[in-house]
């Protein structure tokens, strides 16, 4: 049985960076026999990548959560830690990638080779050689490794193709992507035969060609649930243009198909109502001449536009239908979506690079100061202020940025608790 699975939500973790080794050598004249604490390394990051061999995201309906590997702890003889492998996430072409939470677009890999690199491993602790100054020769302190950051994502697969054909169940949307492409479709004389979208390749002469998939039949009430349809209705959201396909013998009859499928189009998304499409009554080889004459003719006048008429089964009109579809797809710009990112390849901020003068302070109700900026929790948290000297380091970085200033501002006196992520700090003023 073949499954397919376009939309699925997962957990990534990036990397913990290794922690920063604190040691001394031996050496005489050297005080403390010299620092000589490698640093940690960096946390692997968790990327995703296209994998042209994928069609579905069957891959991450099981297994949730994926860990990029942890960066390795710095050693003696300022050995440092070895980074940790990122994690490469394959996924099919057309994958695109939200938050989970705030359901924000995050990166759309709508293109061959793109990559999206969704989490920076944590930073790696410096140990306490890099700590060495003029008036901290012998630093007994080394910091933590950044633990890696998590993220709940939601992946949904839109197929990439140029045309998608449309319809009602057994109009022969299956037929037409096998003789027109090299696309092998279940195909039976039952409806709902199409269970999953089928994608091929329309090559005609010149060099042109295009991608066309087939879509499982719709019905009347799809986009609220009904059938199979509304399941798939987001891959139409790609394609460029839209054949419509129609059969002459079902009963209620063709407009009235018609325009029933175009509501659902619309009540899903008003903009896939008004992409171009191209009408097409199939099975000409099963009704009669002079009745076929009045379908088209009616539909004609309904929908205002020409429509063609062929038999997939029996290969007729098709040539000129795959014409037209290939001038209006020329005519056609690509599609350009505000909401799709140009470059996937997106470089994402890592907290360590940002500036600690960007911090922001709030007075609590119970007297406390709450702390927040990337920077400055990142410091706090990754040094080990239960270490005397690992405190005075953060308290110097507070007195440097002006952080220890603008709290005399906001009243704080010394003694006063400060909330800095997970920490509760006192506040150390060493102007005083």
């Amino acid at each position: 049985m073949t499954y397919f699975c376009d939309e699925t939500l997962i957990k990534i973790v990036a990397g913990d960076g290794g922690d920063g080794a604190r040691s001394f050598r031996r050496e005489k004249y050297v005080p403390y026999g010299g620092p000589d604490g490698g640093n940690g390394g960096d946390g692997g990051d968790v990327i995703f990548q296209v994998n042209d061999n994928l069609n579905t995201l069957i891959d991450y309906s099981s297994k949730k959560i994926f860990r990029a590997e942890k960066g390795v702890d710095g050693e003696n003889k300022n050995m440092y830690g070895k980074y940790g492998e990122s994690l490469i996430l394959p996924v099919p072409l057309g994958t695109l990638i939200f938050d989970a939470k705030t359901n924000e677009l995050l990166a759309d890999l709508a293109h061959k080779e793109d990559q999206y690199v969704a989490l920076k491993g944590g930073r790696g602790g410096k140990g306490n050689a890099s700590f060495v100054s003029s008036i901290r020769q012998a630093p007994r302190f080394a910091e933590i490794g950044e633990k890696g950051e998590s993220k709940e994502l939601k992946l949904e697969l839109r197929l990439v193709a140029d045309v998608a054909i449309i319809g009602f169940p057994s109009v022969g949307k299956s037929t037409l992507i096998s003789v027109i492409s090299a696309a092998k479709p279940k195909i039976a004389e039952y409806e709902f035969t199409t269970l999953i979208p089928n994608l091929g390749v329309v090559s005609l002469e010149e060099g042109k060609s295009f991608v066309v998939c087939d879509i499982p039949g719709l019905i009347e009430g799809a986009s609220d649930g009904k059938g199979l349809g509304h399941e798939f209705l987001r891959h139409i959201q790609r394609c460029r243009i839209l054949i419509h396909l129609i059969d002459p013998l079902r009963e209620g009859g063709a407009v009235r198909h018609w325009k029933a499928i175009n509501r659902e189009l619309e009540k899903f998304d008003p903009e896939l109502a008004t992409k171009p499409q191209i009408l097409v009554i199939n099975k000409a080889d099963a009704i009669q001449k002079e009745e076929l004459v009045v379908i088209k003719k009616d539909l004609k006048k309904a929908s205002g536009q020409k429509v063609f008429v062929i038999s997939a089964v029996a290969r007729k009109g098709l040539k000129e239908l795959l014409w037209k579809v290939q001038e209006e797809l020329d005519k056609l710009p690509r599609p350009q979506n505000d909401d799709v990112m140009d470059n996937p390849d997106i470089e994402v901020i890592q907290p360590h690079l940002e500036n600690p003068h960007y911090y922001h302070i709030k007075k609590l109700e119970d007297g406390k100061f709450r702390i927040t900026g990337k920077r400055i929790e990142q410091i706090v948290a990754m040094t080990p202020i239960d270490n005397p000297e690992g405190f005075a380091r953060v308290v110097d970085v507070f007195h440097k940025v002006g952080l220890s200033r603008a709290l005399k501002k906001l009243g704080a006196h010394p003694g006063d608790k400060l909330v800095i992520g997970k920490q509760q700090i006192p506040f150390v003023d060493i102007d005083d």
